[in-house]
């Protein structure tokens, strides 16, 4: 793992190629830890440059190893300190990779970044170079990726089905049906992302989700339905025979199940006509299926079977007229990676149910 001091040093190196490439802005003095202004704050690095126009500034950098948006917001507040209180100088964030939305955060400040992957953006005086669509050098310390994982994800499931809920920490651990540990670790990762936002209650403190929506399109861009155990058959009866047999078989044998994808949706918010029942069932698929009478097929299938990658799937169940049905949240999820115009009853479900119980 990359030091701060060794990201200062390359980023100093990255800075100074990149305005002597330009051929109108000229480097000409390098410092680092360099106290400044009234309140002395002081800039991990600051480099004197000069304009074409003859003008000099200094640049300010706020260095920092993660640069999520959190880290972001922290550092452009420091910055915006140090250059309030000085003429022609010019913050800007530096860190090992910059996200979206940290970027955004700092241009909305005026604040300009680097990151050593070799994205910039600089705009002061007559200046302006932009550099971006380099790929992260650290790509498997992204931070966000862990939220997706099976346990991590139960707490997802938690958080976006009770969005208006304030929780411990162990609270949360508890519903989720997770360790303290994890539960800790998925704060801070939330935290880091600025989902979510922390309250004082009664001298602790709780936490509340704050973008839902956020953080469901992050999730369902790292989901695919397909990475539970699918196994496909077929039955001669029609759709509503099948899934009444299948609810009768689920009940006398107290088998776990809840209808998915567009068996699910066309219980909760009917959108497409569909010829294929989606069902999650925690137990033996074989046996199910033939007692079922089902026969497994490579095409052609009428009857795809779950069995769940985690059983976080069946948390939130609904009851529909006395068929259960996974949460909305799982549903989306499900939906939204479905080949045949999932994405748009996804969309539907979530215009019609998510977002208005948010």
């Amino acid at each position: 793992m990359i030091t701060e001091k060794e990201m200062t040093n390359q980023i100093k190196n990255d800075v100074m190629a990149v305005f002597n490439n330009t051929g109108f802005v000229r480097i000409l003095k390098v410092k680092e830890k360099t106290a400044t202004g009234i309140m002395k704050q002081i800039p991990d690095l600051s480099i004197e440059v000069q304009t074409g126009g003859g003008f000099k500034y200094t640049l300010v950098f706020e260095v920092k190893s993660t640069g999520q948006p959190r880290f972001a917001r922290m550092a452009v507040n420091q910055l915006k300190e140090i250059i309030s209180n000085n003429n022609n100088y010019y913050g800007v964030f530096a860190s090992s990779f910059l996200s979206d939305e940290s970027r955004k955060i700092c241009q909305e400040n005026n604040i300009g970044f680097i990151d050593m992957g070799g994205n910039c953006f600089f705009k002061f005086d007559n200046v302006y170079l932009s550099i971006e669509g380099k790929s992260n050098p650290f790509p498997n310390t992204r931070p966000l990726k862990t939220l997706f994982y099976s346990k991590s994800s139960r707490a997802l499931r938690v958080l976006l089905s009770n969005p208006k809920n304030a929780w411990f920490v162990k609270d949360l651990s508890t519903e989720a049906g997770i360790s303290l540990g994890q539960a800790f670790l998925v704060k801070k990762k939330l935290l880091e992302e600025e989902l979510i936002e922390e309250l004082e209650v009664d001298g602790s403190k709780k936490f509340k989700l704050i973008n839902p929506e956020k953080l469901l399109d992050k999730w369902s861009k790292n989901y695919n339905y397909n990475k539970n155990n699918i196994k496909n058959y077929y039955s001669l009866d029609d759709i509503k025979t099948i899934e009444s047999n299948i609810i009768n078989y689920c009940n006398t044998k107290k088998i776990r199940y809840a209808f998915t994808l567009t068996s699910g949706a066309s219980l909760v918010a009917p959108f497409l006509r569909y010829n294929r029942v989606f069902i999650y069932i925690l137990g033996n698929i074989e046996t199910f299926a033939k007692d079922l009478n089902f026969k497994e097929v490579s095409s052609g299938s009428n009857i795809s079977i779950l069995q769940p990658y985690d059983e976080g799937v069946f948390y939130n169940l609904q009851i529909i007229d006395g068929v259960k049905v996974v949460s909305d949240i799982q549903l989306y999820l499900d939906l939204i990676s479905y080949r045949e115009r999932g994405e748009e009853a996804a969309k539907f479900l979530f215009e019609q149910r998510i977002s208005k119980s948010w």
